[in-house]
């Protein structure tokens, strides 16, 4: 059981399908000496890893991929030198590991068309790629896989060779893509993939991609997965943002130890760095400030998106408040309490209880305009005297029967309330 939400970087924002070995090195050892002490530790390797010719966000449509003898994709040496003799991704999972962190990898479900198409034998079985293969279950937005039915012979053996796999490479973190939203036709085969993982041998985080996620399908993610994605891609627009109140919303009641709805990465610093390196996030610092308060007191897992190497001091510093950190870690139970109108502004409100005592509110400004809104301890159904510290700033503020809160336009405030 994954009892907190995982922190971490991920490469699709910066890189989309064509991240390669040195750039995956330089991250991780940025996160190791800067970030590594705040809790951060997963370094995960998004798409198309297996193609040798990605450049772009753009997915290479029906290019031969690097595969071995029993149909299981191996990393592109080309792009990934240390996997060269059949090594995998075994020696950049021991760098990152030698780092003190961990490594991960996204996978598509399935198994490779080029492999149906090719017959390959399955290990550990006598059934052959062919057999096992749902050629009516695809990918709508990428061609490199067929499903797997698994009431076919030889399924369970494809997918626990593909584990043992990742396990003898040394992985801490699948993101499996192409499953979460399409649960209801692909609930078996994501029950399938989740048993073999399970019994590698090895602990991995499952997260499953890409959302919306179902509501009506919670108790299932909760059973078979550690986080499953609430959204589609998540980008730097404030309408994204804003939505991921509701999102929030909806899923609160499901988080806890073990069990992760994910709001997707945080497109901070520099991103889309295959397009241009001066691609900047089109965030403002206080939408920003709004994002890593909506998404740690809901305890959203943390995914980074920006290149860390390239990092200005606001963004290191978005990502270092020990005092917001906490709240990830501590909260509990948190939940909305309502949306008004303050002064012009669309005002929401949010709270939860610190694990260790207290409780945690946070104040958020959808409007267009500065905003400075009092919240009475009855709406928090709280009475008596407390302390209060504004987590961003450290500062001790005034808190006699109320909280008063100064929000900028789309920014953010979160407090803890103490005896």
């Amino acid at each position: 059981m994954v009892r907190t939400a995982p922190m971490g970087w991920n490469s699709w924002d910066c890189y989309g399908a064509a991240v390669d070995e040195a750039t995956v090195r330089q991250n991780a050892r940025y996160m190791a000496e800067h970030l590594k002490p705040y809790g951060w530790e997963y370094v995960v390797v998004d798409i198309q890893w297996s193609c040798p010719t990605a450049e772009s966000h753009a997915y290479q449509p029906f290019f031969p991929l690097e595969m071995d003898a029993y149909g299981r994709l191996l990393p592109a040496v080309n792009r990934f030198p240390s996997a060269a003799g059949g090594r995998g991704f075994g020696p950049l999972a021991e760098y990152v590991h030698s780092l003190g962190l961990k490594f991960g990898i996204h996978i598509m479900r399935g198994i490779p068309r080029q492999a149906v198409h090719q017959n390959t034998p399955i290990l550990g079985s006598d059934r052959t790629a062919r057999q096992i293969a749902k050629t009516a279950s695809i990918c709508v937005w990428n061609t490199d896989m067929y499903g797997v039915d698994p009431e076919k012979d030889g399924a369970q053996a494809y997918y626990q060779s593909l584990f043992d796999l990742y396990a003898s490479w040394g992985v801490d973190f699948i993101k499996c893509d192409d499953i979460c939203r399409e649960l209801p036709h692909e609930e078996e085969e994501m029950k399938l993939i989740s048993r073999c993982l399970r019994a590698c041998g090895r602990d991995m985080v499952l997260s499953l991609s890409p959302g919306p996620a179902l509501p009506e399908k919670a108790e299932v993610y909760k059973q078979y997965a550690d986080m499953w994605r609430i959204t589609d891609d998540f980008w730097d627009r404030w309408d994204l943002l804003y939505d991921m109140f509701d999102r929030a919303q909806r899923w609160c009641i499901h988080v806890g130890a073990g069990s992760w709805p994910d709001a997707d990465m945080l497109p901070v610093g520099p991103i889309r760095q295959v397009e241009s390196p001066d691609n900047w996030t089109r965030f403002t610092p206080d939408e920003q400030i709004t994002m890593m308060t909506l998404w740690c007191i809901f305890r959203s897992p943390l995914m980074i998106g920006g290149e860390m190497t390239r990092f200005d001091p606001f963004t290191l510093s978005l990502l270092t408040n020990r005092d917001i950190l906490s709240m990830h870690k501590n909260a509990r139970h948190a939940h909305p309490v309502w949306r008004r109108e303050i002064e012009g502004c669309e005002i929401l409100l949010w709270t939860a209880v610190h694990a260790e005592g207290g409780r945690y509110v946070a104040l958020f400004n959808a409007g267009e305009t500065p905003c400075s809104p009092t919240v009475s301890l009855e709406d928090l159904e709280l009475t008596g005297a407390f302390a209060a510290r504004e987590l961003w700033s450290g500062a001790a503020v005034d808190c006699p029967g109320a909280l008063t809160a100064h929000l900028p336009a789309h920014g953010a405030q979160a407090f803890l309330l103490t005896r």
